[in-house]
């Protein structure tokens, strides 16, 4: 990261004062480089009156479920794994271009319940400067569930996130993008736990040929392959095509493609009608 040290020092000066307006505070934590950076700067300026909250269901794979729970152990930071259950909602499965909005309004309603619990007084999530220009119903939640962004609040984007992640000396600070498995099911597909269960199985299978950044796009029999484009070279060869066919395959698919493009956040969006973006986000929340 090339940020200057000076300026370093005033995002995260920024930060932490953010985080004092905070008697107690919980944090909603995926492991991902946003929200670990954010528990732990929460954990150094509030020490035990904050709780990281990591949301356990089908939707997340095992491997990030581990990793979020060895980060948060080997830093000291308080941590709470709940059961969510955006599974029995029908408007979560029926995977239109609210699916995240009902994810997150899941989240937040488990995360009331935990404020309820123990006292604390607000909670918080990842957003950051970068995340206000992207398509994400889930901040329409987190609006709706006064869930705080003290990322955003104190002007930070993904660049500075990761560098002050680096500077603090935490593991996180490289580790590549990451979303839900919901979110690569092709938008109208049925989000059920064998869905997932193939997705997780091809990515975790691509992921061990060394592999670092990439999606398994779930189109009903067919898997499209995205791998970010510095590493799809190495992915050009007849080998490792057949390697990567066989793997992906062996996870329940028939056909696999590998879309030339590379790995872009966010893809299946660009099938959205724009009708269809802000559709079907009322909360269940009073």
């Amino acid at each position: 990261m090339t940020t200057p040290d000076g300026q370093l020092e005033t995002n995260r000066t920024a930060l932490q004062q953010e985080l004092r307006r905070y008697d107690r505070l919980a944090v909603a934590y995926s492991g991902g480089v946003d929200s670990a950076y954010l528990a732990w700067e929460a954990y150094q300026v509030l020490g035990d009156r904050m709780l990281a909250v990591i949301a356990d269901s089908p939707s997340l794979p095992r491997t990030h479920l581990a990793f979020a729970m060895q980060f948060a152990q080997q830093n000291n930071i308080p941590l709470r794994v709940v059961q969510t259950s955006e599974m029995d909602r029908a408007e979560y499965v029926k995977n239109d271009g609210a699916r995240c909005f009902h994810c997150k309004d899941e989240l937040f309603l488990t995360m009331e319940g935990v404020l309820r619990e123990t006292g604390i007084t607000a909670m918080a999530y990842g957003r950051n400067r970068d995340d206000n220009g992207d398509f994400r119903p889930g901040q329409k939640a987190a609006e709706q569930h006064h869930a705080v962004a003290p990322l955003n609040d104190a002007g930070l984007g993904k660049l500075e996130i990761r560098a002050l992640a680096q500077a603090a000396g935490l593991t996180v600070w490289d580790r590549p993008a990451s979303a839900c498995l919901s979110s690569r099911l092709e938008y109208g597909r049925p989000v059920t736990a064998e869905a997932l269960r193939q997705v997780e199985e091809a990515e975790e299978s691509l992921l061990a040929l060394g592999f670092r950044q990439l999606r398994v796009r779930h189109h009903g029999d067919l898997a499209r392959v995205e791998i970010e484009r510095s590493e799809l070279a190495s992915a050009l060869t007849l080998e490792m095509m057949a390697s990567i066919t066989q793997r992906v395959k062996s996870a329940g698919f028939t056909y696999v493609t590998l879309d030339t493009e590379g790995y872009r956040s966010g893809s299946m969006n660009a099938l959205l009608p724009v009708s269809s973006l802000l559709a079907g986000t009322k909360t269940h929340a009073a």
